[in-house]
C-alpha cells in the first residue's frame, strides 16, 4: 500500500506540471505558422504609424521678387493669423498700405495652399492706395507667395519670397 503523503505529493506534483504546462503555451506571436493554420489565430497586425503632418510656416518678412521697378515692390509682413502687405517706392523711402488683414494658418502640408484673408477695415479705410475688397486670395507654393493687385483695371500678379 503506498503512503496517504506519497499519493498526494504525486497529486500535487501532477498539478503543478499541469499548471506550468498551461502557462507556457506559445503566444500568437510565437507560434509557428503551421500552429496558427491549426489554431486559426494569428499575431495582430500593427497600425500605420500615421506621418505627421508638416503645414508651411507662414510668419515672417517677404518681398516681391517679380518687380518691374529697380525701386519700387512690395512687402508683407506675416504673423500667426494676420498679413499686411504695403508699397514699397522711391527706393524704399515711401511705405503705403495695400492690405491689412486676417486668415486661418495652414493645418495640412497641401499644396498649393490657398487661403482667403478678410481685410481689416479700421486698417484700410484711410490708406489711399489700399485694396477695398472684401478679401482676398493668397497661394503659397515652393516657398513663394502669390496674390493678385489689380490698380485702374490692370491686374498683376505679385510673387514673394521670404526675406
Amino acid at each position: 500500500m503506498i503512503p496517504k503523503k506519497a499519493l498526494v505529493a504525486v497529486a500535487a506534483a501532477g498539478a503543478i506540471v499541469v499548471l506550468l504546462a498551461g502557462c507556457s503555451t506559445l503566444s500568437t506571436s510565437e507560434k509557428t505558422p503551421e500552429a496558427v493554420r491549426a489554431t486559426g489565430t494569428s499575431s495582430p497586425t500593427p497600425s500605420p504609424t500615421p506621418e505627421a503632418i508638416n503645414p508651411p510656416e507662414l510668419a515672417g518678412e517677404w518681398k516681391q521678387n517679380n518687380s518691374a521697378s529697380a525701386d519700387g515692390w512690395m512687402t508683407a509682413t506675416i504673423t500667426a493669423n494676420t498679413i499686411t502687405a504695403n508699397f514699397v517706392t522711391n527706393g524704399g523711402d515711401t511705405t503705403s498700405l495695400f492690405w491689412a488683414g486676417s486668415f486661418t494658418p495652414p493645418s495640412d502640408d497641401s499644396s498649393p495652399y490657398v487661403w482667403t484673408s478678410t481685410r481689416d477695415e479700421a486698417a484700410t479705410e484711410s490708406a489711399l492706395l489700399a485694396s477695398t475688397d472684401a478679401t482676398k486670395d493668397f497661394s503659397y507654393e515652393d516657398s513663394e507667395i502669390s496674390f493678385p493687385v489689380t490698380i485702374a483695371g490692370s491686374t498683376a500678379t505679385v510673387r514673394m519670397s521670404r526675406e
